[in-house]
């Protein structure tokens, strides 16, 4: 009996150890950017926004936890929070849906992160599901940009200023 059990627990404690090993190999890394939502934008008719370019610079981010590209298993979109910053005093409201779309050099769009619906009750930030999808080659890329697709359900008057934070999720291998 006891033959049996302590290579049981030998299995137990080898697979937690491998589990926050591996966790120990991941890092979030986080970009910003802003789009301007106009005034008298349509009612329920779907209108686009796309962002600058968004640099990369990840061989600076991978070298401050120490790795490298050719190291890096996945990276997924982990957090996508939009916030209101002008006019003072707005919130999302007027959002009757959302969605955003991460593109690059040479890459084909993927959606990564939506709300829909926007719950009237939604303050001045809000925090979108994502995909879970592998944006490894994006991130590897040295920029890329976001279009956001988004639909109102009421009349603004002013430009929204919208900030876009997203926060990304790097795997990496051990050794």
């Amino acid at each position: 009996m006891k033959k049996i059990i302590f290579p049981i627990l030998a299995a137990v404690l080898l697979l937690i150890g491998c589990k926050k090993a591996n966790e120990l190999t991941k890092f979030d890394i986080s970009y910003e950017t802003t789009v301007v939502i106009p005034s008298a934008t349509n009612i329920n008719l779907p209108f686009d926004i796309s962002t600058p370019d968004i640099e990369t610079n990840h061989q600076s981010k991978f070298e401050i936890n120490r790795t490298s590209k050719d190291r890096i298993e996945s990276i997924e979109l982990s957090k996508l929070k939009l916030t209101v910053k002008t006019p003072d005093g707005n919130d999302f409201s007027f959002l009757k849906s959302i969605e955003i779309y991460i593109d690059g050099d040479n890459l084909s769009e993927e959606k990564i992160a939506w709300k829909d619906p926007v719950p009237n009750s939604t303050g001045t930030s809000i925090t979108l599901d994502v995909s879970g999808t592998d944006l490894k080659p994006y991130i590897l890329n040295e920029n890329f940009n976001l279009r956001v697709r988004s639909v109102t359900d009421e009349v603004i008057t002013a430009d929204h200023e919208i900030e876009i934070k997203s926060t990304f999720t790097v795997d990496a291998k051990i050794l």
